[in-house]
């Protein structure tokens, strides 16, 4: 355990890619988000999709983590278990910070009337209504959803190269394009979208968290071939 908690050390001695990017670009989002807010007219609530923003930016740390930081562990003889343990261990702990984030956000948003211009960027109802621990387990879940994605494309790419990559892409966008034919054929769209509202957010949360351990597996079952 004391090896994988130095792997934790080695990502974060990087904390530009871990957390400050990732707040960075929450500030940001912010920012825009409230100024938009502020010119549109009326006194109705206004909601927004900019929290995702920093969501998107997990997807290049698991991308990095993987090209940029295992290289240089291996030059340190840092053994693959270790080195991938630690790697998810990271990524853990940065989603949960943003999940905190998450949490404190919008119960300043409910404190200050949307901060004081009835806009909402971190309190969005269908999120929160599993309330504040709920919305911070699916944004939790989200932040490590997407960088998992990113660690497990990386690792297939230094496994197996470009060309083994782009198959599985190519075989996966076919099979996704192959399924949305399938519902529109049946006419099923009205039962998908009542399933998703059935779940909820909390609901789908719950299933990001399996498509997370296969992710998860499938990244390890690969890890021991990649080439640093």
């Amino acid at each position: 355990m004391l090896r994988v908690l130095k792997v934790v050390r080695l990502q974060l001695i990087n904390k530009q890619t871990y957390i400050w990017v990732p707040l960075i670009v929450l500030g940001g989002a912010l920012l825009v988000s409230l100024l938009i807010y502020a010119m549109i007219p009326g006194d109705g609530p206004k909601y927004g999709g900019g929290s995702q923003a920093p969501l998107w930016s997990f997807l290049f740390v698991g991308i990095q983590a993987m090209t940029m930081s295992f290289p240089f562990s291996q030059a340190m003889s840092i053994t693959r278990r270790d080195f991938y343990l630690g790697t998810l261990i990271t990524a853990m702990m940065t989603s949960a910070i943003l999940g905190v984030i998450f949490i404190l956000g919008g119960l300043l948003e409910l404190a200050t009337n949307g901060w004081g211009i009835n806009g909402y960027f971190f309190h969005l109802p269908w999120v929160w209504e599993s309330g504040p621990l709920g919305a911070g387990f699916i944004y939790f879940t989200l932040a490590l959803l997407i960088f998992i994605s990113g660690f497990t494309s990386a690792t297939i790419y230094k496994s197996w190269g470009p060309m083994v990559y782009l198959i599985i892409s190519l075989a996966l966008t076919l099979l996704l394009l192959g399924l949305v034919y399938l519902v529109s054929r049946l006419e099923l769209w009205g039962n998908v979208w009542m399933g998703i509202l059935d779940l909820g957010a909390l609901g789908l949360a719950l299933w990001g968290l399996v498509a997370i351990a296969v992710l998860a597996g499938i990244s390890f079952l690969a890890f021991r071939r990649a080439i640093p």
